[in-house]
């Protein structure tokens, strides 16, 4: 028997998608808690994860492009900013299931497989579209820290902060959002094969380490934003002093004016 090669091809999008709504645009689909998996052909299909993530097995490209236009018909404001990514699976009955070269080969390759290589798929992608979220979070406090480095204080106008601020933890928010993602399927627990399966296909796309460096950057850019919301706190507090200062001042010297008439 001959090698038989299974395509996956990942789209992340920037927004959530609501499973419920699309499975009304996909009748076809089977929907579950965790996806809507949408048989196209006995051949192929196309996983609809609600983390804003869909992914295409075994669909030539027209097909895939065709069912990804009929999605973004049903979600007019869907972004056009995407990440992408791809992953190839060899079965053939001889095969030792594992990674060999960066590639995942199985003896067999069940619906219940397919449907974690996709999960995993749709991980990685996920989770590069964060990665490029928070990376961008974390150069913008950078520079903010920056500018306290030179000025030694933060400008007045705190209004921009704040709002940055707010996307800072609406950011976080989804970020921790996707701990869910890594929670291991309920396929893997059934069959000690997949379980093997999962495990290595989250070392191979390396989910958790990546996690962990997601966590340490907004963790980073959760205590410079607390420090610059103190140092902008302190410094409102000062000129407040200050004014009250010069206030008390002037009462006096406008009571002393008699006086000195």
């Amino acid at each position: 028997m001959a090698v038989r090669y299974h395509q996956f091809n990942a789209i992340a999008f920037e927004e959530n998608l609501n499973l419920k709504q699309l499975a009304t645009a996909f009748p076809q689909g089977r929907l579950s808690a965790r996806e809507l998996r949408i048989t196209i052909d006995p051949a192929g299909g196309m996983y609809i994860f609600p983390f804003g993530a869909v992914v295409a097995h075994d669909l030539a490209p027209e097909r895939r492009e065709a069912e990804l236009a009929r999605l973004r018909t049903s979600i007019p404001k869907l972004t056009a900013k995407v990440v992408r990514e791809d992953y190839t699976v060899a079965e053939d009955p001889s095969y030792r299931t594992g990674i060999v070269d960066g590639a995942l080969r199985v003896d067999s390759f069940t619906p219940a497989r397919a449907r974690i290589v996709a999960l995993t798929v749709a991980q990685s992608a996920a989770m590069e579209y964060y990665e490029q979220l928070v990376e961008s979070l974390f150069e913008r406090t950078a520079k903010l820290v920056e500018v306290m480095e030179l000025r030694g204080t933060v400008p007045l106008r705190t209004r921009p902060l704040h709002r940055f601020i707010g996307e800072a933890i609406v950011t976080r928010t989804e970020v921790i959002s996707v701990l869910h993602l890594l929670d291991k399927p309920d396929e893997a627990w059934e069959d000690p094969a997949m379980d093997r399966i999962y495990d290595d296909l989250r070392a191979e796309f390396d989910l958790s380490d990546r996690y962990s460096a997601l966590e340490l950057k907004l963790r980073a850019i959760q205590e410079s934003l607390e420090l610059l919301v103190d140092i902008a706190r302190d410094r409102r507090l000062f000129l407040l002093e200050g004014a009250v200062v010069l206030l008390i001042l002037l009462e006096l010297v406008l009571m002393l004016l008699p006086f000195l008439r």
